[in-house]
């Protein structure tokens, strides 16, 4: 990118709001996270990229940047999964901290947290993401946080009433800004009785009625509520900017309340934005890790590329709602990112303000580097059809084009593959067939129609490496026309011949993608 020209893209735009506010400083911090209380979907990506496209854009004007990444692993265990091994099992540890629930897959991590955690870790480097991850059920084992839990405990007034601003009730006498993982059960069902003033915390385990009193300094299992932990944690941090789902940015969520506790804490709240949810097309409202019907970014990646699945986030505002989709609709998907890519190469014409925006999208769409030539102008359905043609072998269809440059290969690997998955697992009836064998039986077909087909065959044998689209199918109209046939008759006897279905992708370029060799197999079974 070059900084000495303004940019529109709200990464851009972001960065510099972030400069401008935090002041011009040497480095800044930029951060994200979730509770793995699920399998981390793709929803909760939109937070990672999106904090991370800024991450991108401050980087590219020389500043250092801190992108820490925190997992919320001592969050309690609420709710069982849908999509989750042995729930029975798992049903135990309910109300326990997630990071000691039993991993049931058969990943067999540590625990049910680490198994969440680490499948976001191993997928995330191959868009192009490596944040610093911050485990906080380490932090909070360790006592790490000690001297702010004794601060919020100090200010523990002051807090409440920047809470009861925003509630309808308010808070009871006996609330406390922490919360206690009992020594005894593991479960938070427990009861602050009292806070000694210094370090020492004495709480009720309310399913065994045992009481105990800790010190904060050596405590396990003592934490801060949500609304505290997370400005303080800002202020820990040293946070310059943190984006947020429109739940947490609503009129008194969290943001709300957080920009005013984190002055209580001696800091400032960082440079923010909304994002907003993602939905699956064919499926309303937000995606729920809890619910267990998630779509995560290994899925997406099976169908998108790196490059066109950091295209989706990088294209939309954040604050817009978008469907990711399985459906024909990724035929659209591909061309808007190649569309995009030609325009950045200057293939395709764009006046100087459309120039702009799709190059900055094109360029924050890439994975670490910027590629010096256009990948292999293909349409994806095109490569659908080629690799049917090639009963879905990647590499012979790679090799069945003829002019794709060594520069070009790896980015069409990657691009097929993601086209063959798609037929596979998502594709309608319509867009899967096969085509025709020597010994696959042929279609009932009346005298007429087999004439035309052998005229058909005949100029594929002498005319379909020489001529054109056009002209291959001005000639399939004309035989058509020669035997008395509808033109959409006869391309129906065609497709039953060659691919034992009633209609298939345009028929001139059809026959032209199979070529002259398997055409003429084909057609002169008649």
């Amino acid at each position: 990118m070059d900084n000495n020209k303004k940019s529109t893209h709200w990464a851009d735009i972001t960065a510099e709001k972030i400069i401008a506010i935090k002041g011009d400083k040497e480095s800044y911090t930029c951060a994200s996270g979730i509770t793995p209380s699920g399998t981390v979907h793709i929803g909760n990506f939109r937070e990672i990229i999106s904090t991370y496209l800024v991450v991108q854009a401050l980087r590219e004007r020389g500043k250092k940047v801190r992108f820490i990444y925190s997992w919320d692993d001592y969050d309690v265990f609420r709710k069982v999964p849908k999509n989750m091994n042995n729930p029975t099992l798992l049903e135990q540890y309910l109300r326990c901290p997630i990071t000691m629930v039993p991993d049931t897959s058969l990943s067999n991590e540590e625990s049910y947290a680490r198994k969440n955690e680490a499948d976001v870790e191993k997928i995330l480097p191959n868009v192009g993401i490596s944040p610093e991850y911050i485990y906080q059920a380490k932090r909070y084992r360790s006592s790490y946080y000690a001297e702010d839990i004794k601060k919020a405990l100090e200010k523990k007034e002051e807090i409440k009433a920047v809470l009861n601003e925003y509630r309808t009730t308010p808070l009871s006498d006996d609330w406390w800004p922490i919360s206690v993982f009992s020594s005894f059960t593991n479960k938070d069902d427990t009861t602050v009785l009292s806070w000694d003033g210094e370090y020492g915390i004495t709480y009720k385990d309310n399913i065994t009625n045992q009481t105990e009193t800790v010190d904060l300094r050596t405590a396990k299992g003592v934490k801060l509520s949500w609304r505290v932990d997370w400005p303080m944690r800002w202020v820990k941090e040293g946070v310059d900017f943190e984006p947020a789902g429109k739940d947490h940015h609503s009129e008194g969520g969290s943001f709300d309340t957080s920009k005013k506790i984190v002055k209580i804490f001696g800091g400032e709240a960082p440079v923010s934005f909304q994002y907003d949810f993602i939905s699956i097309k064919g499926r309303g409202g937000k995606i729920s890790s809890s619910s267990g019907e998630v779509i995560s970014l290994d899925d997406v990646l099976e169908i998108y590329t790196p490059e066109v699945c950091r295209y989706m986030f990088a294209s939309t505002r954040v604050n817009a709602e978008f469907s990711i989709s399985f459906d024909t609709d990724v035929f659209k998907i591909y061309e808007d990112y190649d569309n995009t890519e030609r325009v950045y190469f200057g293939i395709t014409p764009a006046n100087e303000k459309k120039k702009e925006k799709e190059s900055r999208i094109y360029e924050l769409s890439q994975v670490n580097e910027i590629p010096t030539t256009i990948s292999y102008q293909i349409p994806f359905r095109h490569l659908t059809n080629l690799l049917l043609i090639n009963s879905l072998d990647v590499e012979k269809t790679i090799a069945s084009l003829n002019d794709v440059n060594p520069s070009q290969t790896d980015r069409l690997r990657k691009k097929a593959i993601c086209a063959k998955n798609w037929i596979e697992k998502y594709a309608d009836d319509e867009f899967k067939w096969s085509l025709s064998t020597p010994s696959s039986p042929l279609p009932e077909l009346a005298e007429n129609e087999k004439d035309a087909i052998r005229d058909v065959c005949l100029i594929c044998k002498n005319e379909l490496e020489t001529k054109d689209e056009k002209e291959i199918s001005t000639m399939i109209y004309d035989i058509a026309s020669k035997y008395s046939l509808e033109p959409s008759a006869l391309f129906k006897c065609v497709y039953l011949t060659l691919i034992n279905r009633e209609k298939g992708p345009r028929l001139a370029g059809f026959l032209k993608s199979i070529g002259k060799e398997k055409t003429v197999e084909i057609l002169s079974r008649v």
